[in-house]
């Protein structure tokens, strides 16, 4: 059972990255696995057997998640960008009180009431969330990349950013990736890799694999990098990191709906929305809740 919801879990993160303005790291720490997918990652070669076990499931989830909901994500912010958005964010809000949760645990061991500096981090880093929602990132690039050395240089120097900012929680990757211009190229060539891969179109393959290879190896790489840096953070300022990642989530709604498709509002629709918030809001609070003895 505890298979089955990690991979569970591992779906809404898969989702949440190719959402530009929802952030990945956001949703692991909304559905209760962040630590568990950070302190994994930096044991894998320590302890390689727990800690493939552990992503195991995740990894399925969100290579199921991106893989199935790159077709539907799309379509779903364009004929109904206000429920979608929504959604996500009930689905956000609904993880902020084990958070706040772990924070206040983190400042009991730490044995210390909150400070100065926990609330300078919460201010500093909800405004880089909102600085990174405003800045360009309209242009979501071409949908096709060229295969050459020079894009492949550049596919993995842009996978180590977006990975690096995927696992950071209320930083969105995907809106890192259309910042940098290659949201489009990135998410085309996962649909076309999945279409040459059902009509077994070879060449279409090949070309799908040129461009997914090395952004995959930047991503491995920056997640690497970053769950390092952010196990280190958690190791000597627990309670005040926690407060930093409060305000990155505590931003992320205005950088989901900042980037929402332009729709028209009826009453229908604001109650539909309502309704999926509130939905979305009561699933994660009861799952997270239901599955942290399991963890």
């Amino acid at each position: 059972m505890k298979f089955i919801f990690d991979i569970i879990k591992g779906i809404f993160i898969g989702i949440a990255n190719i959402i530009p303005g929802v952030s990945g790291g956001t949703m692991a720490v909304s559905m209760g696995v962040y630590d568990k997918l950070i302190n994994s990652i930096n044991s894998i070669i320590k302890d390689f057997k727990k800690s493939f076990l552990t992503l195991l499931p995740l990894v399925i989830g969100m290579i199921g998640g991106i893989g199935i909901f790159s077709y539907i994500i799309p379509y779903s912010l364009s004929h109904y960008a206000f429920q979608t958005c929504m959604c996500f964010t009930g689905l956000i809000v609904g993880g902020i009180p084990q958070i706040i949760g772990n924070a206040s645990d983190a400042l009991k061991k730490e044995e210390r009431k909150m400070r100065f500096t926990h609330v300078i981090a919460f201010v500093v880093l909800a405004a880089l969330a909102v600085i990174m929602a405003v800045a360009n990132g309209n242009n979501s690039g071409p949908s096709v990349i060229t295969v050459d050395f020079k894009n492949i240089v550049i596919l993995v120097a842009i996978g180590i950013v977006a990975a690096a900012t995927m696992i950071v929680p209320g930083v969105s990757g995907s809106l890192v990736l259309m910042i940098l211009g290659y949201y489009s190229g990135i998410i085309g060539t996962i649909r076309d890799f999945i279409s040459s891969l059902k009509n077994l179109n070879w060449s279409g393959l090949g070309h799908c694999v040129a461009v997914l290879v090395p952004f995959a190896i930047g991503c491995i790489v920056g997640i690497l990098l970053i769950s390092k840096l952010i196990s280190w953070l958690f190791k000597k300022f627990e309670s005040v990191t926690y407060c930093a990642i409060l305000g990155l989530i505590a931003a992320s709604p205005f950088a989901i709906f900042y980037k929402m498709e332009k729709c028209t509002f009826s009453a229908v629709n604001i109650i539909v929305g309502i309704v999926l918030f509130a939905v979305a809001c009561a699933f994660t609070y009861l799952f997270s809740k239901k599955t942290k003895s399991t963890n």
